[in-house]
């Protein structure tokens, strides 16, 4: 694993918490490496909107209300677009049926975790969830954006974990989208893809109000 990367999952788990200060000596001195591969790390995830410079040193950078909704924006047009091409290559015989099998476990333990109140589990499983349905799509590119989104949103909200106010609802919402992924229904994926994206995003601007 790379510097960059074991430092990515330190803000992504929270080990670094949004609005810690953290120099670049303390980071070299906790990962056990020279100070240049952790500078060029803090520069690789300031690109990606993950911390904030502070002289020698970076803070992590929470997100205000209105970037944070337009990154969900952002994320429910590209999740849907790949939904409906997932769905395309369902429909061409292009996915294995494990791969749907799969994606149904995920939405399983999401569903398992909320209702345990396990919410961090719950978030990892969510996010796995969300992210298996967009490679089917087989983009790269697509992977990639949403990847670095979905940093991005989990350190935003984690400070605000709760649980939320329509549990099966999501996972209603989880299993038409694999329904219509099942069927080789782009339409139906893409129109499942998009209501579900648009109540979350309803609920995130509705609690930084």
């Amino acid at each position: 694993m790379t510097v960059y990367q074991r430092l990515r999952r330190l803000v992504v788990d929270g080990e670094l918490p949004v609005g810690l200060r953290v120099s670049e000596a303390e980071l070299s001195t906790r990962l056990e490496v020279s100070r240049t591969p952790v500078r060029e790390a803090l520069s690789r995830l300031e690109g990606a909107g993950l911390v904030d410079a502070q002289g020698r040193g970076v803070r992590v950078r929470a997100l205000e209300p209105d970037e944070l909704a337009a990154v969900f924006e952002a994320r429910a047009a590209l999740e849907s677009w790949a939904a409906g091409r997932a769905a395309e290559r369902v429909a061409a015989g292009e996915v294995a049926p494990i791969a749907l099998r799969e994606l149904q476990a995920l939405a399983d333990a999401a569903d398992a975790a909320t209702r345990a109140g396990e919410l961090e589990t719950a978030t990892r499983a969510n996010r796995a969830f969300h992210q298996s349905l967009a490679r089917l799509a087989a983009n790269p590119a697509v992977d990639e954006a949403l990847d670095g989104w979905w940093d991005r949103i989990v350190v935003a909200t984690r400070h605000g974990l709760e649980d939320p106010p329509r549990v099966e609802q999501v996972d209603d919402e989880h299993r038409r989208l694999i329904a219509a992924l099942a069927a080789g229904d782009p339409a139906g994926a893409r129109e499942a893809a998009e209501a579900h994206a648009l109540r979350t995003i309803a609920i995130v601007k509705g609690r930084s109000e």
